[in-house]
């Protein structure tokens, strides 16, 4: 009774909590789904964590790109961990049950990291361009109040977009039934279940996706345009391969979260299928998440170099 008057009390809905289907369609696959959510996850935090690690343990690597590279590890930790952990316990549910605040709670930090993260690529685009473009000028443009400052700007606009949309989505009525066909509280199957007219909160999910999207992508634009720019001005191809390489891992990351956000969130809602569209959600959940880390570190030799010195250190102490 206690939840049920709670979620009355803030939005007037009958429905205190939620029940997700998972991927109770496919039980013959429940142990081997686990298995494999759960290493993607144990590698997403191993590969995270060590690159933070590397980062602020050693000084060569105390400049504005890896200072963006450590937030962004930290970001995809939290990313991931807002729907990971609640997954992997469902899996030895009979009942996935979440509260109807709880539902509210995940959705908001989940697209909030998201939309910091989008900000945050955004910001790294930019610093590559002032590297690229103006080398000797560089320490001051990207100053350390400078970076500190537009990281949290990323958390600002991030989450400040994120609290809009939940509010739009969890003020509706919900009334029944009450079973989300998915494995986490996400936008789409969230607002099927609405008794109410979902017309305006899907404007309001429109507009906020296309602004915060639509400025991140025409800055990215605009800093590869002027990145391409003062790239050809170099006369030597091994310099213009060594500019354009500091740049390839940022691009791959892009528009891996990029282009499946755009596919998820940008679509009319005649067109959403969501036994499809859980595969998209694992991918930019749980596998981007882990794959940035291995993208930015497998082709750099800083943290390479890094990397080789921490373990230098542990063949000395053993």
């Amino acid at each position: 009774m206690g939840n049920l008057s709670s979620s009355k009390a803030w939005n007037g809905s009958s429905v205190a909590l939620f029940i997700f289907l998972g991927f109770a369609d496919h039980p013959e696959l429940q142990a081997g789904l686990f298995v494999t959510f759960l290493g993607i996850y144990l590698v997403t935090l191993a590969w995270n964590l060590a690159l933070i690690y590397l980062i602020r343990g050693d000084t060569r690597l105390h400049t504005p790109m890896y200072f963006f590279l450590s937030n962004l590890a930290f970001i995809d930790i939290c990313y991931s961990s807002c729907v990971a952990p609640k997954m992997l316990t469902d899996f030895f549910r009979e009942r996935k049950t979440i509260s109807f605040l709880g539902c509210a709670a995940q959705f908001f930090f989940f697209v909030g990291m998201g939309l910091t993260e989008s900000i945050l690529l955004t910001a790294m685009a930019y610093d590559r361009y002032a590297a690229i473009s103006s080398p000797l000028l560089y320490t001051a443009i990207m100053s350390q109040g400078v970076c500190l400052r537009m990281v949290a700007g990323a958390y600002a606009g991030g989450f400040l977009s994120s609290l809009i949309q939940a509010i739009s989505i969890f003020r509706l009525h919900f009334c029944g039934p009450n079973i989300i066909n998915h494995f986490f509280c996400d936008l789409p199957p969230v607002l099927a279940l609405s008794c109410s007219n979902t017309f305006l909160s899907q404007v309001v999910n429109f507009l906020v996706v296309a602004v915060v999207g639509g400025m991140s992508f025409l800055i990215l634009l605009t800093s590869y345009s002027y990145i391409v720019a003062a790239v050809l001005k170099i006369r030597s191809a091994e310099g213009r391969w060594k500019a354009f390489g500091t740049c390839a891992s940022h691009l791959t990351v892009v528009t891996l979260l990029f282009g499946t956000a755009l596919f998820m969130y940008l679509r009319p809602r005649a067109s959403y299928s969501f036994s499809r569209d859980k595969v998209v959600s694992v991918f930019y959940s749980l596998v981007i998440p882990m794959l940035n880390p291995l993208i930015y570190s497998l082709r750099n030799k800083e943290i390479k170099e890094a990397l080789w010195k921490v373990m230098e250190k542990k063949k000395v102490l053993f």
